[in-house]
């Protein structure tokens, strides 16, 4: 294999936080924008579980959790020096509780007997945690965005849209400038650009 091949959907959050690694380490790929709908057998076959991030590397292994790739890719180059500020309770805290909220905040009608108010007041709590935090740095583990930072945005980003108008009003205040900093970044932008559906012919 030339190059390593990343499977991709521009919209899931997994996926975004692994193509922000990527971009910062420079690491050369060939992206394959995935519809969920229609996935290609090619992905299903070194993937089964038809989830995205995956990646394939220049030597065939196959990298199928979002957090695995970003440390591949940054174990390779870290120029902004992400690893150093990883934070494991912050990443638990957000893959686990925080996503099981926000899922049932956005997505309420995919659940039975679930109140997304309920949902949404419980993620509120975990995002006021991290408004404290930021009262001590920019960015959650120092005064530079770091692992933490990019892992977890993507899933701040799906929260704060779900009601933009709701999320605004709140006293959190570090939080939001904290969000718009990273979402106007030159980084997610770049991240964020739309690729047609990749077909292998």
């Amino acid at each position: 294999m030339a190059e390593a091949v990343l499977y991709s959907f521009r919209r899931c959050p997994y996926a975004m936080r692994a193509r922000m690694a990527l971009s910062t380490s420079g690491a050369r790929y060939e992206h394959r924008e995935v519809v969920l709908r229609d996935k290609p057998a090619e992905m299903l076959e070194v993937s089964p579980k038809g989830t995205v991030p995956v990646l394939v590397t220049e030597d065939g292994e196959v990298i199928e959790e979002s957090l695995d790739i970003m440390r591949w890719a940054l174990g390779r180059s870290d120029p902004e020096g992400w690893l150093a500020r990883e934070d494991a309770t912050l990443l638990a805290a957000n893959d686990g509780p925080f996503k099981h909220h926000l899922d049932r905040y956005k997505y309420a009608t995919r659940y039975d007997d679930v109140d997304p108010e309920e949902h949404r007041a419980a993620a509120l709590e975990i995002l006021r945690r991290l408004e404290d935090r930021l009262g001590e740095s920019d960015y959650l583990c120092g005064d530079a965005r770091g692992f933490a930072d990019i892992a977890i945005l993507p899933f701040i980003r799906q929260f704060a849209n779900a009601d933009r108008e709701w999320f605004d009003a709140q006293d959190l205040p570090r939080l939001q400038a904290w969000l718009a900093g990273l979402v106007g970044s030159e980084l997610f932008a770049g991240v964020m650009l739309k690729h047609p559906q990749w077909r292998s012919d």
